[in-house]
Formats: C-alpha cells, sequence, structure tokens
C-alpha cells in the first residue's frame, strides 16, 4: 500500500469518526473490516514475547493462541480484530485491559 493510499484510508475514517462524534453520521453504518488473516507468529515475535508472555499480556488462551499459531485453527473475526490491535498498538490494549483488573 502506498503511503498516499494509506494515508487517504487514514483520513476518510477520521472524517467519518469525526461525523459520527457530531451526530452528522449514524454509528449503525460504520463496519469495521477484519482482515482475511492474520499472522500470530509473526505478531508475537515481532513484540519480542514468548508465547507464554503473549497470552499473559493479553488474556488469551495458551492452547489456543498455539493452534493460530501452528495453523490448526484460525482466528475468529473479534479476534482477527483484536490481533491487529495487538499487532499496531500494544500499548493501548495493554492500558485497556489493566483498566479493567
Amino acid at each position: 500500500m502506498s503511503k498516499k493510499n494509506a494515508f487517504d484510508k487514514i483520513a476518510a475514517g477520521l472524517a467519518d469518526a469525526i461525523a459520527i462524534a457530531k451526530g452528522e453520521a449514524n454509528p449503525a453504518t460504520y463496519q469495521v473490516h477484519a482482515p482475511a488473516d492474520v499472522d500470530v507468529l509473526k505478531i508475537r515475535r515481532r513484540m519480542g514475547l514468548t508465547r507464554d508472555e503473549f497470552v499473559m499480556r493479553f488474556g488469551l488462551n495458551l492452547g489456543t493462541v498455539r493452534d493460530w499459531e501452528q495453523h490448526k485453527r484460525r482466528p475468529d473475526g473479534a479476534a482477527r480484530v483484536l490481533l491487529v490491535i495487538i499487532d499496531k498498538e500494544p500499548a493501548a490494549v495493554t492500558r485497556a485491559l489493566a483498566a479493567v483488573a
């Protein structure tokens, strides 16, 4: 994805969010697009975490993460969204989970 294309997508998303916040758009029309596939092993390794550290930090099940990494199972839509957020903004997920602890 080119930088311009990525910027355009971010700008469009921001414009949509502002319209929803101002009451100018219906939040029910907003749709999250989960990626079709997420490489859990790649995400975890990029973070420099062991599997045990990864599941403890993000409240995931060890067996489930192992199955995802070994391609025995595929994360469902909600899990793929969470994994993308973990990949892009791990500190935000950590803060959010700490707030409910």
